[in-house]
């Protein structure tokens, strides 16, 4: 997940799908269905986020699904978790807030991915960057799972595509929000619990959500 790079090009790169796993105590479970999204589309990276358990569990549970993940081309992060990102096979963390970034940061750096997301103002995202996070993430849900609405999340998002070259993560929160999202300017567009629970299940619905990425591409 690198950076933008040179903002004088004359076509930004087409943004891509960054998904969310299901909270998974039974990997076994959630393995077909990330397998088979996986298949589907360009994914660049999966959240993997465990239920609560021992350290042992925990490691255990990643390590069931980072072949499934990686075999793929795409990036395995844990979802908090920085001490046994190594030791999972992980390719990073996801953290949430300034100082979880900053408590991990020796951890994972230089060698694993240190993404940021819990920012709940421009500055705190600021923030974030300076503190050498690899990508900052806009409009997840909470604890109590609220986010912004999505006129905020763009807002952000297109902010933070004029001015900065770190890139950012835009969480949408139905099939709707993908388009909208990747116009604003995101580098990654996050796709979550939604698309397990779809009707028409994972392949079809975050094929879909690929779709409305290249629609985006192709407007210019």
């Amino acid at each position: 997940m690198a950076s933008r790079g040179n903002r004088t090009e004359p076509r930004r790169p087409t943004p891509r799908l960054y998904l969310l796993t299901p909270q998974v105590a039974n990997p076994a479970g959630v393995r077909d269905a990330l397998a088979a999204a996986l298949d589907a589309a360009d994914v660049v990276a999966v959240l993997l986020r465990l239920a609560a358990a021992d350290e042992r569990t925990q490691i255990n549970r990643a390590k069931a699904l980072a072949s499934v993940v990686q075999d793929k081309g795409a990036a395995l992060l844990l979802d908090g978790l920085p001490d046994i990102a190594a030791h999972a096979g992980a390719d990073g963390a996801h953290l949430s807030g300034i100082e979880a970034l900053e408590a991990a940061r020796a951890t994972l750096k230089p060698a694993r991915i240190a993404g940021c997301g819990g920012l709940a103002t421009r500055h705190d995202a600021m923030v974030a960057a300076e503190a050498g996070a690899d990508y900052v993430m806009f409009g997840e849900p909470d604890d109590e799972r609220h986010r912004p609405s999505l006129e905020a999340v763009v807002d952000r998002v297109a902010w933070w595509a004029e001015v900065f070259e770190i890139p950012c993560v835009a969480f949408a929160g139905s099939i709707d929000e993908v388009e909208p999202l990747a116009a604003a300017g995101a580098d990654f567009v996050a796709v979550g619990e939604w698309i397990f629970e779809a009707a028409d299940g994972p392949a079809a619905t975050i094929k879909d959500a690929a779709r409305r990425l290249a629609v985006v591409e192709a407007a210019g």
